[in-house]
């Protein structure tokens, strides 16, 4: 029986080039509204720490603005990736490093800021995983966080989370609002600044990207034409199955 960890490595090992790919990592308002909280920020020029970083692209949206930018994931072949997206982007100044979010192998105070995107949903130990994250900041550092956002209603969000595992096995948890604001107080940040917007989601794309097999695919279509009507409307179901799920960005200093 494999652990969770090598069932994420052996699903997102082979799809290293299509997340590289992927619009809906490769663009978005989160990258825009990343590089605008980085720039007017003390870790300008500063070093920085990707976490989770998939294909690269929230590192490659801020290496403008830093001095050095380590972009880590547990993955090998999405590292291969990054480092070759980032030489012939020409930002010699990203690193990579391999390692779980949970087990940082950096000293304590080593970056002024540390990001994550799109990757938190997948960890199991979140909670670590966060208070890794605050001791790798300087104090007074600053964590950037995008992630999907769970949904309050209890009925929505357990629709969403059985159709985000049923497409991707690596999938643990959305989380809510209030969840991230107790996670994050509770791993030592403080001025949580958070901002939100829909995203829409191409249904026959999501689940190539993911090359869910045909049989889960075809439960979540009977999942989301049989789902209430609130459901429905909440999701913004579409008769393809394409829907919308919400981004969350959160914006935190490192409590000293």
């Amino acid at each position: 029986m494999r652990t969770h960890l090598q069932a994420n490595l052996e699903q997102y090992g082979t799809q290293a080039q299509a997340y590289l790919d992927s619009p809906v990592h490769a663009q978005g308002p989160d990258l825009v509204k990343a590089q605008a909280l980085v720039a007017r920020s003390a870790a300008v020029g500063g070093q920085a720490l990707d976490v989770g970083c998939g294909a690269g692209h929230l590192s490659f949206a801020l290496a403008p603005h830093v001095a050095r930018i380590v972009a880590l994931d547990p993955s090998s072949p999405m590292l291969d990736t990054v480092r070759q997206a980032a030489t012939a982007q020409g930002f010699h100044h990203i690193e990579t490093a391999q390692a779980t979010a949970e087990n940082l192998p950096f000293p304590d105070a080593s970056f002024d800021l540390v990001c994550s995107r799109y990757s938190a949903h997948h960890w199991t130990r979140l909670a670590p995983a966060l208070q890794d994250m605050r001791r790798v900041l300087k104090p007074g550092g600053h964590l950037l966080l995008i992630d999907v956002q769970g949904e309050e209603d209890a009925l929505v969000d357990s629709h969403l989370q059985a159709i985000e595992l049923l497409r991707d096995r690596s999938h643990v948890r959305n989380r809510t609002v209030p969840q991230w604001h107790a996670l994050l107080a509770g791993a030592g940040f403080a001025d949580v600044a958070h901002d939100s917007w829909p995203v829409h989601i191409d249904f026959s794309s999501w689940v190539a990207r993911m090359r869910t097999p045909a049989t889960r695919v075809a439960m979540i279509r009977e999942l989301q034409t049989e789902a209430p009507q609130e459901v429905q409307d909440a999701l913004a179901i579409e008769p393809d199955g394409s829907f919308t799920f919400t981004t969350g960005l959160f914006w935190a200093r490192a409590g000293v």
